[in-house]
């Protein structure tokens, strides 16, 4: 589970004064009072998107601010009310107001919620408002009530697109580092990831994919050997598996062996998690000496396994960056399709 957080400010608007002001027309010479009422101030409102995916933003704008109401006017004219100022968090932010004594839940986000955190101020009344038959030209409004003001803390507890699979050394916190600002430890020996890492792969400023590196699996995983459930609880929260298959281990070993032993071990834990959409990614390419090598490698994989055309195969590289584009596409189609009851 990957935490994001962020510290910000909501100020809903104020609400506009009322007016004082009388009537002076030509044939009116004792005309009555006509102040307007202030128009409402926006409220912020905090709305669960889906698309959105992290509090990356919220990093780097502090203040979110709604327009305050405009003042009453004369001739019994209404100042404007303003429109709510929607601010777009990922499902599963947890938003905390600090009140000065400590903290307080103000709301979990689950998708589709909408939850006002800083209600906007009411417009006050012009003197128009204020006229009785004893009081028949008022001399007073009020004036416009002043929008909330909140610090919030905002943590998302986020949960990963995309989970990279495979057997230690295949090769998944070098994609990681290759296609995202992460830093995983990489080495040519086992277990390098004792912790899931995260990192976010940005295809273009409006499409982002958060790609979890988990540590590898080994035989005899779903019974809790190696890191056992500590990895396959975390890859069970996301949407797509990409399964990361070196083309030639360094070991020996059969690719083909090695994906059915990974697929077994996901299968025994959970048939849900067996389930989940998988795009494979044939992974150093590079070392293989030419591109028919590699066209051969995968057809031959794709013959073994009985990959049907709709079964995605990316043969990549991370460290020539081949192939890594259309890897992403791929996740993230796979990540926006809905999930079928």
């Amino acid at each position: 589970m990957f935490i994001d957080s962020a510290t910000i400010q909501v100020k809903a608007g104020d609400g506009g004064d009322g007016r004082i002001s009388f009537r002076r027309l030509k044939y009116e010479p004792k005309g009555g009072p006509d102040g307007g009422e202030g128009g409402d101030g926006g409220s912020v409102i905090a709305i669960a998107d889906p698309n959105q995916n992290t509090l990356l933003d919220f990093r780097h704008k502090r203040l979110w601010k709604a327009q305050s109401g405009e003042h009453g006017r004369g001739k019994q004219q209404y100042g404007a009310s303003q429109h709510d100022l929607n601010i777009h968090l990922p499902p599963g932010t947890l938003i905390f107001e600090d009140t000065g004594d400590g903290e307080v839940l103000l709301a979990d986000l689950k998708e589709g919620d909408r939850v006002v955190v800083a209600k906007g101020g009411k417009g006050g009344r012009g003197n128009e408002a204020f006229k009785s038959p004893t009081n028949q030209a008022p001399r007073e409004a009020e004036p416009g009530i002043p929008g909330e003001q909140k610090t919030l803390r905002l943590e998302l507890k986020l949960i990963a697109d995309a989970g990279l699979v495979g057997l230690p050394n295949a090769g998944k916190s070098t994609l990681l580092a290759a296609t995202t600002r992460a830093t995983p430890k990489i080495a040519d020996y086992p277990f390098t990831t004792l912790a899931p890492q995260l990192g976010i792969a940005e295809l273009d400023p409006e499409r982002r994919v958060v790609l979890a590196d988990l540590p590898g699996l080994i035989e005899g995983a779903a019974e809790g050997a190696g890191l056992g459930h500590d990895f396959l609880k975390h890859i069970e929260r996301t949407r797509v598996i990409i399964h990361v298959l070196e083309v030639a281990p360094a070991d020996g070993s059969d690719p083909i062996d090695n994906y059915r032993l990974i697929r077994k071990e996901l299968e025994e834990y959970s048939a849900l998690l067996a389930e989940k959409p998988e795009v494979i990614a044939l992974s150093k390419t590079d070392l293989l000496d030419s591109e028919a090598d590699v066209k051969k490698a995968a057809k031959l994989l794709r013959a073994a396994l009985k990959l049907g055309p709709n079964d995605e195969l990316f043969p990549i590289s991370s460290a020539s960056r081949e192939g890594l584009k259309a890897l992403l596409e791929s996740a993230w189609r796979l990540v926006r399709t809905p999930v079928r009851a």
